[in-house]
């Protein structure tokens, strides 16, 4: 039976109101524009993957919060095919292997990014930790200026609270796994500790 997945529109509608933030607030705590939020959640409009990201990180939220329903507590089997955001002619996709995981404060993604793609992240919140491993294809992944080559079965480990980058030189998709460290607490609708203020801001 295939997986109802969340909807992004309802799921940033409520993370807004929760923090009372307007339509305008909400475009500059996440770099994506008012028009586009509000289509996002009137569901005038399918956000890509780059899209839910900013939008994820501008709400200091968990990628896989919008495209799949909590880990339960308890250990359970997950599929590599399990259903993700997906869309047609998108250069980037990502399914949740494993959904955020409150206690252990990680969600676990697979993404693959087309054949000539490139995928520019923002900045996380800091003190995010990313890890890489490659399935399928060679990756090429910026930390701040640096550049790396990840073939299948290579892996790394980096900062993402910096700008970073996935590119793909080759001719085939490339298939990878993201598994994310969030060390703060988030503010998610239904409960949840209140987001960490950044003294710096």
């Amino acid at each position: 039976m295939p997986q109802t997945l969340p909807e992004p529109g309802r799921i940033l509608r409520a993370l807004r109101l929760a923090r009372g933030w307007s339509l305008t607030e909400a475009a500059v705590q996440t770099g994506v524009s008012k028009a586009m939020l509000g289509q996002v959640e009137r569901g005038e409009s399918s956000p890509t993957v780059a899209t839910l990201w900013k939008i994820a990180t501008g709400f200091n939220v968990p990628f896989s919060h919008f495209i799949a329903d909590p880990a339960p507590e308890s250990a359970f089997l997950r599929s590599v095919g399990t259903d993700g955001w997906r869309q047609q002619h998108t250069t980037m996709q990502a399914s949740p292997l494993f959904p955020f995981d409150r206690q252990l404060g990680f969600d676990m993604l697979v993404v693959e990014l087309a054949a000539g793609a490139l995928s520019e992240s923002s900045a996380h919140e800091r003190g995010v930790i990313e890890h890489v491993v490659v399935i399928e294809g060679e990756l090429r992944l910026a930390t701040g200026a640096q550049w790396h080559t990840l073939k299948a079965g290579e892996g790394l480990r980096f900062q993402a609270d910096t700008p970073h980058s996935y590119r793909n030189d080759g001719t085939a998709p490339v298939r990878f796994y993201s598994l994310i460290h969030y060390p703060c607490a988030f503010s998610l609708p239904g409960g949840g500790a209140p987001k960490p203020q950044d003294p710096s801001r």
